[in-house]
């Protein structure tokens, strides 16, 4: 069996500081149990990057195409607003070998200040969850919901953090993380910096 090409992707970890302050929150979405990739997992806002969002510029960078994928993709999911300034590049996931489906995915850390609605669509997003990392893992260590590695890892490196401050000043000093760490697929040049 040859190795599939990953497909290019986002994903946002839209992240809020709880009410009490004391705690951070993300967003998570389950994912219908009737789709092929990660069917009735918890997972946060994110898909595949298309066409139209590497052509929005004309620069053809899949970086830029990722951020505006991840806008995107929170819309269509949470019915969620963000603007691409919000988004803050954290990590890169290439899907392993030999697996029927493969992405190469641009990870983005999207910090909410003020308060939103989630609107989910009922189809490929069936419902949503604030809740913090160490809840959301402590619940997947329960097996009372499945999150996909990426996933888990992300709030492994977020639920150590208390603030939205100090999660994002951690997140500039420790540099992207990439996985797996020699990633082909990890392209910083396509960042166009």
């Amino acid at each position: 069996m040859t190795d599939i090409e990953p497909v290019p992707a986002a994903t946002v970890v839209v992240i809020r500081e709880s009410a009490n302050r004391a705690d951070l929150e993300v967003l998570l979405l389950r994912r219908n149990s009737k789709l092929v990739f990660h069917g009735g997992h918890w997972v946060f806002p994110g898909g595949r990057v298309d066409a139209a969002d590497f052509a929005l510029d004309g620069e053809g960078l899949e970086y830029r195409a990722a951020m505006r994928a991840a806008v995107r993709e929170t819309k269509e999911e949470a019915g969620i607003d963000i603007d691409i300034d919000q988004l803050v590049h954290t990590a890169h996931w290439t899907t392993p070998p030999k697996l029927p489906r493969r992405f190469c995915t641009w990870f983005f850390l999207c910090p909410l200040k003020v308060p939103v609605s989630v609107v989910v669509d009922n189809d490929e997003i069936l419902e949503h969850r604030w809740i913090t990392p160490r809840e959301a893992l402590a619940d997947a260590a329960a097996e009372s919901w499945v999150l996909p590695r990426p996933t888990m890892v992300t709030l492994r490196d977020i639920e150590m953090h208390r603030s939205l401050e100090e999660l994002l000043e951690d997140a500039s000093q420790r540099g992207i993380r990439v996985f797996p760490k020699d990633s082909t697929y990890y392209r910083p040049q396509e960042m166009g910096c």
